[in-house]
């Protein structure tokens, strides 16, 4: 059980994800005290989700795998908090004192040897949000196959407590506790990352754009996770409607983003999310179709790589906006239309699966802190301090991709240092 109260001075991280991972690690690997505070039950934030992400397109276990070993190895300098949310914050620069509540797990983190026999016996099923609602878990589950902690949760919203204690019954090592209840602890910090990453938007609010009314018209973070090896179909790229090959596929860009309805700003990672899963389809079969719906692509400094998908000619780019999306009853397939500004033509296509590359909403001004005295531009983006020794990183601060995320999780730890030093 953690203590109720840990006095040594630190550094505060304030998310999981990739962003505030890199920034833990740099100010530990230094020398510092580090806390990162999750609500989530497993560090990784989106990250984890992915099946590829630039610019080398490998798979996030490579990096998140090096990142959780040297969390580690460098244990003494850590303390993780999953399943908790920072309350409150008083103090000043460099003697700030952090209020956290931490939600029960039901699982002993000491004692759980993640053996899975409590997860066959339990009754209840629950939307995995790993996959985005399209497969689902137990009521006691694992968070993924490279969760950390690599330990079993129990969804208090779903479980049927004392009146089921099943996994109870099924657990040999006394590692379930279905009496635990919601805790606070207390932190000396001198300086405070803030890495609350983003959520994807709503697509169930792009009416005209069908979601939600055809099983085979998905979003982009859906999309990453049917191509990856550990996602619903095990990396198999199908219709979801019945699980047939989706060999046409159709992207359509800005889905919700640079719109005054919707989110007004360019999500910056959605056209090399498109690009990058154009691939998917690609190679997974060499026959297939590709077509992209966009207003203009920005590629940032990846241009080569749209080139790359550019000279596919099995990949089709059409600058135009989507008019109307209908889905045909016999065929299962989607049918897309929009008119072509370069041509003058309207188009009209069929396909397997319709993509909406959907933008990036941050968390930051979604998860205030009373006391953390912060600003938020008129998107939500959180807006650094350094003369309170708030910092921020990743999409906290504004829409980016993985790499950009570490540099900011780099540079958030050397001014957090920095304070610690100044205190």
């Amino acid at each position: 059980m953690e203590p109720a109260s840990i006095r040594e001075l630190g550094i505060l991280v304030i998310g999981g994800g990739i962003a505030g991972l890199t920034a833990a690690i740099e100010a530990a690997e230094a020398g510092n005290d580090v806390f990162i505070v999750e609500r989530e039950p497993s560090l990784g934030g989106r990250v984890a989700q992915l099946h590829r992400y630039f610019p080398k397109l490998c798979p996030p276990y490579c990096g998140l795998e090096i990142n959780y070993r040297r969390v580690r190895s460098g244990h003494r300098h850590f303390k993780v908090f999953t399943q908790a949310e920072v309350q409150q914050v008083t103090g000043q620069p460099g003697n700030y004192e952090v209020t956290v509540l931490l939600r029960p797990r039901y699982v002993k983190l000491d004692n759980c040897t993640t053996c899975n026999a409590c997860v066959p016996v339990c009754p209840v099923e629950r939307p995995d949000s790993y996959n985005y609602g399209m497969t689902t878990t137990k009521a006691i589950y694992l968070p993924h196959e490279m969760a950390f902690p690599m330990k079993h949760v129990i969804d208090e919203a779903t479980c049927l407590g004392e009146s089921c204690a099943k996994c109870v019954e099924a657990c040999n090592y006394d590692a379930i506790d279905l009496h635990m209840q919601p805790r606070t602890i207390t932190l000396k910090v001198g300086a405070i990352v803030l890495a609350t990453g983003w959520k994807p938007y709503d697509a169930n609010n792009l009416e005209i754009l069908g979601f939600g009314k055809h099983r085979n018209i998905i979003s982009n973070v859906m999309m990453d996770r049917l191509a990856a090896v550990n996602g619903p179909t095990k990396g198999e790229i199908v219709r979801l409607s019945d699980g047939q090959p989706a060999k046409r596929v159709a992207f359509v860009q800005c889905a919700g983003s640079r719109d005054v309805n919707h989110l007004p700003y360019c999500s910056a990672i959605c056209c090399l999310a498109t690009l990058k899963q154009s691939l998917y389809v690609r190679e997974r079969y060499p026959d297939s179709e590709v077509y992209i719906f966009y207003i203009d692509i920005r590629p940032g400094s990846f241009e080569d790589f749209h080139a790359r998908v550019r000279a596919d000619e099995r990949v089709h780019f059409v600058k135009g906006k989507v008019a109307k999306v209908m889905a045909d009853p016999e065929t299962e397939e989607v049918i897309v239309e929009a008119d072509d500004m370069l041509s003058g033509r309207k188009v009209q296509v069929r396909v397997d699966l319709f993509v909406l590359a959907t933008g990036m909403k941050p968390n930051a001004a979604e998860s205030k802190v009373a006391g953390l005295n912060i600003e938020y531009d008129e998107y939500g983006f959180a807006i650094e301090d350094p003369q309170q020794g708030i910092y921020v990183a990743g999409v906290a601060k504004r829409p980016t991709d993985v790499a950009t995320s570490t540099r900011d999780g780099t540079a958030a730890a050397l001014k957090a240092i920095q304070t610690m030093v100044r205190k």
